[in-house]
């Protein structure tokens, strides 16, 4: 852009428009040239004239001794204004008049007017007293940079190239609000979805310890499947001994048609599983004096402690107390615990029926329901032709059952005791009684309760099988029959009919050497027989005849019983006296 503008024609006496800068919105400002005052001469925009370029705006009369860029400096002998940014500037020299970037002329004596954005520029006067014409600032769309000579400039500013502040919306407050709610709402669901993750990470947590605990557990007391009947498990086999049992023996005694049956209860506290161990009454045991004897007449003759030594010793176990169980006894534990459920494998009659082809007491099946007299008939039960373990596993059904119902509670349980009125062995208190009782009761509620018979042979000693899978395994003890090579096993059966004829047979047959076992007693019969099986055992049943004061005649080949070497049948005919 030429920093000179000829509204005429280029030479001397045309209208100029001078370029003296640029206003604060980066448009162009000219100052208006009278033709008569414009020499053609080079422009020199820091020429000190009156009128001249002043680069501070200041549009003063410069005057020896003024400093231009002292806004406020003085000349000597004259008195001007400074500079007024805001075109307010009073002159006190009437033909001295400042500049007004905004295009505004300051005269003295007038009210300063501070101008406004919207107000088209004004003429301003020159420094020689003419006035300057400052065209308007127009945008970018307007071409026009003047105002021809003594033109009025009637254009104005639009308002809305002002506004630079947009006006707040009425809804503004409601937007911001909005705004505010959908965040929280946001900041909730995100809260509430980490809360979620958080249990759910907590509860995998805790159900990965629990399995973990679970199968630990299980390992631990052999129950994993595979392991627990592992033969190679070295854990299970070195522990086995150093388990801690607490062992009770129940002798369960049939009031009404005479017998006892033989249990060991067990509590395995270190692997926490209870059992009862079934003792065949044919189990041989060594008595006080050292001689053989079975199981059953060990009970009869030898009473609660000597045959609790006498097990001890076969098993190689520990029994801490004896519990001497009547039938009647047993029929009100069973009515005080509300009755037993068991599963049944037979029919069972009535013992007080008055006629036959009476209904059954207890019928075959699973989860009979047996009350009291129920139990005691069902545990007794012993068909025609059974053998005497068929009708052990029924007692131990009931005993099982029994365990299942009494409470888990040590108190409870030893007030249920308390109330069967018994007279208990010095060995176990109703208190001992009722808190071992309440451990088994326990266990057995809990599935961790089995029933086991420990086998036994026909001649009363345990087999190979019997010490690793009852006597070692349960128990935690050692097999050791009693030696049975030492004297001649002679069993005996009362058919005389005279109760007391056993006794003294047995004393008479000990005195003379030879191992006495009780075979009960039979149907009366008036001869006595003396039997042996083999014919290396005749000169021994010969010899039995003569200690008994038998005669001859009465040895003879037959089948003995048992585990016995010879059977001896008393008769009618026996006289001890003679013997």
């Amino acid at each position: 852009m030429n920093d000179r503008y000829d509204a005429g024609a280029a030479g001397y006496g045309a209208d100029q428009y001078e370029l003296v800068g640029y206003d604060e919105y980066g448009q162009p400002v000219y100052r208006h040239i009278p033709a008569q005052l414009a020499p053609q001469q080079p422009y020199d925009p820091y020429a000190q004239q009156g009128y001249g370029y002043d680069p501070y705006a200041t549009g003063r009369q410069q005057t020896p001794g003024y400093d231009p860029y002292d806004p406020y400096a003085t000349g000597q002998g004259q008195q001007t204004t400074g500079y007024d940014p805001y075109g307010t500037t009073q002159q006190t020299h009437p033909q001295d008049t400042g500049y007004d970037p905004y295009g505004q002329t300051a005269t003295s004596g007038q009210q300063p007017r501070i101008p406004s954005p919207a107000a088209p520029p004004a003429q301003q006067p020159g420094g020689d007293g003419h006035t300057a014409h400052i065209p308007q600032q127009a945008g970018p769309a307007e071409d026009d940079m003047s105002t021809p000579s003594g033109a009025s400039d009637e254009r104005q500013y639009d308002t809305g190239q002002f506004a630079f502040v947009e006006e707040p919306d009425q809804d503004s407050e409601d937007v911001i609000d909005w705004l505010k709610f959908t965040e929280n709402r946001t900041e909730r669901r995100e809260e509430a979805r980490r809360r979620a993750r958080s249990r759910v990470i907590a509860l995998l947590v805790v159900l990965a310890l629990v399995a973990v605990g679970g199968v630990g557990y299980l390992w631990y007391a052999g129950k994993l499947p595979g392991l627990s009947d592992s033969g190679d498990d070295s854990r299970t086999t070195t522990a086995t001994g150093a388990q801690k049992r607490d062992v009770v023996v129940v002798h369960l005694h049939d009031t009404r048609q005479g017998g006892t049956s033989t249990a060991l209860l067990v509590d395995n506290t270190t692997t926490k599983q209870g059992t009862t161990v079934l003792l065949p009454n044919a189990l041989a045991l060594t008595s006080d004096d050292g001689t053989t004897t079975t199981l059953a007449k060990s009970v009869e003759d030898d009473g609660s402690g000597g045959t609790r030594d006498a097990l001890n010793s076969v098993l190689g176990t520990d029994i801490q107390g004896t519990w001497r169980l009547d039938t009647p006894f047993l029929q009100n534990l069973v009515d005080l615990v509300g009755n037993i459920e068991v599963d049944t494998d037979t029919d069972v009659p009535d013992p007080d029926a008055k006629k036959k082809g009476a209904a059954p007491l207890v019928r075959k099946g699973e989860d009979q329901t047996l009350s009291g007299k129920m139990a005691v008939a069902y545990a007794t039960y012993r068909a025609s032709g059974e053998s005497q373990n068929a009708q052990l596993e029924r007692f131990g059904q009931v005993m099982q059952g029994t365990l299942r119902k009494m409470s888990s509670d040590p108190q409870a349980a030893t007030i249920t005791v308390q109330t069967l009125g018994q007279i208990l062995d010095p060995s176990l208190s109703d208190k001992d009684l009722g808190a071992f009782l309440a451990q088994l009761a326990d266990l057995a509620k809990g599935g961790d309760y089995k029933t086991a018979l420990l086998p036994v042979q026909d001649d009363g000693t345990l087999t190979a099988q019997a010490g690793d899978s009852v006597v070692k395994s349960i128990l935690g003890g050692t097999a050791k029959s009693p030696d049975q090579s030492s004297a001649v096993r002679v069993s005996v059966q009362n058919a005389s009919g005279v109760k007391d004829n056993t006794e003294k047979a047995r004393v008479v047959l000990l005195n003379g050497g030879f191992t006495f076992l009780d075979a009960g007693t039979g149907t009366t019969s008036d001869d006595s027989r003396v039997v042996y099986a083999d014919a290396a055992d005749k000169e021994n049943a010969t010899e039995v005849a003569k200690t008994l004061g038998l005669p001859a005649t009465a040895v003879t080949e037959g089948k003995v019983t048992g585990n016995a070497d010879v059977t001896v049948v008393l008769g009618q005919d026996f006289e001890p006296s003679s013997s």
